[in-house]
C-alpha cells in the first residue's frame, strides 16, 4: 500500500502559513476525473459540511428557469432535450471544442452558481458555527477564486489515469478526452498553489488514508 505521507502532502510551494490556526473555509479543486467528488464524500464522513459547484449548477438549471432559458437563447434548440432540460451531451461537445462557446456558457451560469454557493455557505456558518465547510470548485484557479478560500486542497492524478477514467466513465473518444483535459489548467500547476495535495492514483485505500491525514491537519488548529 502506498505510504499516505506521499499521497497527502502539504504543498511545498504554498505562500500561506496554515499551521496552528482555524481551518476556515476550504476549497477543493483538481483536474477532471481526479476524484474530487470522492474526496468530498470522504471528508463528509469525517464531519465536514460540503457543497459542490457541480451540484449548484444542476440546481440552477431547472426546466423553465431563467438560466436555462438564457442558455437556450444563446445556443439554440440543440442545447435542449425534447422535455426542456439541458442537453448535456450536446453542450459538452460544443463547449469542449470551442473555447469561445465555453466562455459564453460560463458567463451565463457561473454568477448564479456562485450566488447559490455563497448562500449555502453563509447559512451553515450562521446555523452551525465551528463546523468545517468544504466547497468543491473544479475551476477554482481558472476563475481566480482562490482568495475566497482560507485553504485549498488539490486532488491530483496522472494524465494517463485521468484518460482511463474518462474513457471508462463517460465513454469518451481520445479527441474528446484531450478537449476536456486541455480546457483546464494542468493538474501540476494547481498542485503548486495548493495548501494540501491529495494524490489519487493508487486506489480507495490509499485515498482514504490521504484524506484522513489532511483532515487531521486541517482540524488540528481548531482544537
Amino acid at each position: 500500500m502506498p505510504n499516505p505521507e506521499t499521497a497527502a502532502r502539504r504543498s511545498p510551494q504554498t505562500s500561506k502559513d496554515v499551521a496552528g490556526r482555524s481551518p476556515g473555509l476550504i476549497g477543493v479543486t483538481g483536474g477532471i476525473a481526479c476524484g474530487k467528488s470522492l474526496v468530498m464524500r470522504l471528508l463528509r464522513t469525517h464531519g465536514a459540511v460540503t457543497f459542490s459547484a457541480d451540484e449548484a449548477a444542476r440546481a440552477i438549471l431547472t426546466p423553465g428557469g431563467a438560466v436555462l432559458n438564457r442558455i437556450a437563447a444563446a445556443f439554440g434548440p440543440a442545447a435542449m432535450t425534447p422535455d426542456g432540460r439541458l442537453n448535456r451531451a450536446e453542450m459538452g461537445r460544443i463547449v469542449f471544442s470551442d473555447s469561445d462557446a465555453r466562455e459564453r456558457l460560463n458567463a451565463l451560469t457561473h454568477p448564479a452558481i456562485r450566488r447559490l454557493l455563497e448562500e449555502q455557505v453563509a447559512s451553515v456558518a450562521d446555523d452551525l458555527p465551528g463546523r468545517l465547510i468544504v466547497v468543491e470548485v473544479p475551476l477554482l484557479y481558472e476563475k481566480g477564486l482562490e482568495s475566497r478560500y482560507d485553504q485549498i486542497i488539490v486532488v491530483t492524478a496522472s494524465e494517463r489515469v485521468q484518460a482511463q477514467r474518462l474513457r471508462r466513465r463517460d465513454g469518451l473518444s481520445d479527441q474528446d478526452i484531450q478537449g476536456r483535459l486541455s480546457a483546464q489548467w494542468p493538474v501540476q500547476d494547481k498542485a503548486a498553489r495548493a495548501d494540501y495535495v491529495v494524490d489519487n492514483n493508487d486506489g480507495l485505500e490509499a485515498l482514504d488514508a490521504a484524506v484522513s491525514d489532511v483532515w487531521l491537519r486541517l482540524t488540528a488548529g481548531a482544537k
